[in-house]
């Protein structure tokens, strides 16, 4: 594979820009105890740049939601006796697919076979980019050969336990001492942009890839992976492509990680200071 060095930039504002040029993401998770997660995902996405963030959760648990993410809106959907999505909340969601140009799925979505169907459902749904992070992942290791019934463009954003559950679930041998290596067999036989995170996070296309040199280790904390699914989407909803949108989300990340490091010390760090430092990394990418 091709080891690419340079990170990419977003493109310049317009001074007549509006908000709806900038992306519109469909944050999709959430569940009763995992409320935090998708208004994470939210809140990056609009730190990030995404003009509109709509965050679609169970109905028991998107009052809580709503309140961690105020400038996003949300939608409640029907969720089971165990506070997780149902599988009729399906045909909901590909309608609200279609009213935005980016889905993040998975933050906090917890794992049920209605949940999977949901999951693999919306990988389906065409001409839509789909970041998919956290337990949509392992709901994807379950689900057999789900990249056949796949389409348009899609970003997995696993960590190593992560990539060995979809590696068993493909039927994939890979050795993740060799992280370069086994990003690049998932991208290759799923058609997907992989992020493997981690010290060195790779992001692979199976042809090219970029090995990340910011962040620390205080950047291991509940939440880190939401923020840079919702980093992620933002950058692909304002016109990167897939493997370029996850090298800078990667990297804008890795600096905000840096930054509130310097300031608070890596021991306290928290996902939310990640999100609160957005601002001062984009002043020096």
């Amino acid at each position: 594979m091709d080891v690419i060095e340079s990170i990419p930039k977003l493109p310049a504002r317009r001074d007549d820009a509006h908000k709806g040029d900038f992306g519109r993401v469909l944050v999709v998770g959430g569940s009763v105890g995992m409320v935090g997660a998708p208004a994470l995902a939210a809140n990056a996405a609009l730190r990030g740049g995404a003009g509109l963030v709509k965050i679609a959760c169970p109905d028991v648990s998107q009052q809580a939601t709503a309140g961690l993410a105020p400038c996003a809106t949300s939608v409640p959907l029907p969720s089971n006796e165990d506070g997780v999505i149902s599988a009729e909340s399906i045909a909901m969601l590909r309608e609200l697919a279609d009213e935005h140009d980016v889905l993040a799925v998975g933050p906090g979505i917890g794992q049920a076979p209605g949940v999977a169907h949901v999951v693999t459902g919306l990988l389906g749904v065409a001409d839509r980019a789909k970041v998919v992070d956290a337990d949509g992942l392992n709901n994807l290791a379950g689900s057999g050969t789900w990249w056949q019934g796949a389409s348009g463009p899609i970003v997995l954003t696993p960590h190593p336990g992560e990539m060995r559950r979809l590696a068993v679930g493909a039927v994939l041998d890979v050795d993740l001492d060799d992280r370069q290596a086994s990003a690049g067999a998932l991208a290759r036989l799923t058609g997907a942009v992989v992020v493997l995170k981690g010290a060195g996070t790779v992001v692979t296309d199976g042809e090219r890839v970029r090995v990340n040199r910011s962040g620390n280790p205080g950047m291991a904390t509940a939440g880190a992976g939401d923020v840079l699914t919702g980093l992620i989407a933002a950058m692909i909803g304002q016109g990167l492509s897939p493997f370029d949108a996850a090298s800078l989300g990667v990297h804008a990340h890795g600096v905000a990680g840096d930054m509130a490091a310097d300031e608070l010390g890596q021991v306290s760090l928290t996902a939310v200071d990640l999100v609160d430092f957005l601002p001062e990394a984009f002043t020096v990418i």
